[in-house]
């Protein structure tokens, strides 16, 4: 999504300037080109110099900069923009977007846009409750702005409150959803789900795997960032929510189902990445199982609801993406799968693999469709992976009737 645009980055002056310096590089490994604006009061924070040797490009400060390659910067820098992101963006900077102020190179240039804005507050709590701030937030929310935060937490001044800079990947996710917009997945709705399900023994133990979530996060960024509406369903894991992914949490299979069908009724297709688990135990003890004294513990398990059979029955039209975690005999254990829960494709994984599934950030998969086509994808991030299978999904979605 971001590989190839231009995206104008405005660091202004707060505390948190520096950590600019990580979206400058993290936009740059992205494939963005990333033409830099610093406000007079950020150069205090931090150097022009430190954000060119991370972006290899030009960095604006001054509006009548006689040395400018560019004869008028600030209405290049517009017209040529995918976006405009304002990171951090302090309480001042906000106030003189919101009025119009042209009075330095990142007011002028904002002024001059058509692009997108995404906006990355970053003050003390006080400064951002403020109703002149609120009031100036809420115009430039009017006018289309994005807002990423901000966050709460440990504060420059000491005290704790909502004005931390938001972390990069908040603020990329938002950069990105707002880029994806009108991509080839915009109008479709999703649900993806994702991370492994735990089957209570007791309070504190449960039946479960080794399933991290990473591949159906990273599907449901991949569609946001072309613009489909998407809805995650998760079981707990260590992840971040994504930026403008609807979030729905089930520790259980049954609940995760409950969810599913719920969620299902008005989407357009369902990716179920989650690793739900098979069994669950017959019952479940209301209190901690103690250990002193016993010889042994004996499970009876019992299956758990088959969520993939149970979308099939309630909702036989929708299109359906599985995925077949195998140890063994990949293949062709994903197409009985495959054939045996009429999905439209199926993604599988070789589990025993040590650089990719369970945990971690890269995969390998094998794509199989429903009219028998199959395709290898060599090792590569999740983020890929998504975006490969999301190019299947799309003609199966341009090709069903909508409601």
């Amino acid at each position: 999504m971001l590989s190839g645009k231009r995206v104008v980055l405005g660091i202004t002056g707060s505390i948190a300037s520096y950590k600019a310096a990580d979206l400058a590089s993290r936009l740059t490994q992205a494939g963005a080109l990333v033409d830099a604006i610093l406000t007079p009061a950020a150069t205090q924070f931090i150097t022009p110099l430190a954000i060119r040797g991370l972006t290899r490009r030009a960095v604006y400060i001054d509006i009548f900069d006689e040395n400018s390659e560019l004869a008028e910067a600030h209405v290049e820098l517009a017209r040529a923009a995918a976006a405009i992101l304002i990171a951090p963006a302090s309480a001042d900077s906000i106030a003189r977007i919101a009025h119009g102020r042209a009075d330095d190179m990142l007011g002028l240039t904002v002024l001059a846009t058509a692009a997108p804005v995404v906006i990355a507050p970053a003050m003390d709590s006080q400064m951002w409750t403020n109703p002149a701030t609120q009031e100036n937030v809420g115009i430039l929310k009017i006018r289309g702005v994005v807002f990423a935060g901000p966050a709460e937490g440990h504060l420059a001044s000491g005290r704790s409150g909502a004005g931390r800079l938001e972390t990069t990947e908040v603020v990329l996710g938002a950069l990105s959803a707002v880029l994806g917009r009108a991509g080839d997945l915009a109008g479709y709705r999703l649900v993806v789900t994702a991370g492994g399900t735990k089957e209570p023994i007791d309070p504190v133990r449960y039946v479960g795997n080794h399933s991290s979530g990473k591949m159906g996060y990273a599907i449901a960024e991949a569609a946001r960032d072309r613009g489909a509406e998407v809805t995650l369903v998760s079981a707990p894991t260590a992840l971040s929510d994504p930026y403008a992914v609807r979030m729905v949490m089930a520790s259980t299979a049954a609940e995760m189902c409950d969810a599913v069908l719920r969620e299902c009724r008005a989407a357009d297709a369902l990716i179920m990445a989650a690793a739900v688990a098979d069994y669950r135990p017959r019952s479940s003890a209301a209190q901690k199982i103690k250990k002193e004294g016993a010889t042994g513990l004996t499970l009876d398990l019992e299956p758990t609801v088959d969520v993939l059979e149970a979308v099939q029955r309630a909702e036989p039209d929708l299109i359906r993406v599985g995925f077949a975690a195998e140890s063994e005999d990949l293949v062709a254990h994903a197409a009985q799968k495959l054939k045996r829960k009429g999905l439209s494709l199926i993604a599988a994984n070789d589990i025993t693999a040590s650089d990719a599934g369970f945990g971690s950030d890269t995969n390998r998969v094998v794509l199989l469709d429903a009219g028998g086509g199959s395709e290898s994808l060599p090792l590569m991030s999740k983020h890929e992976v998504a975006h490969h299978l999301l190019d299947r999904l799309r003609p199966l979605l341009e090709n069903r009737p909508r409601s």
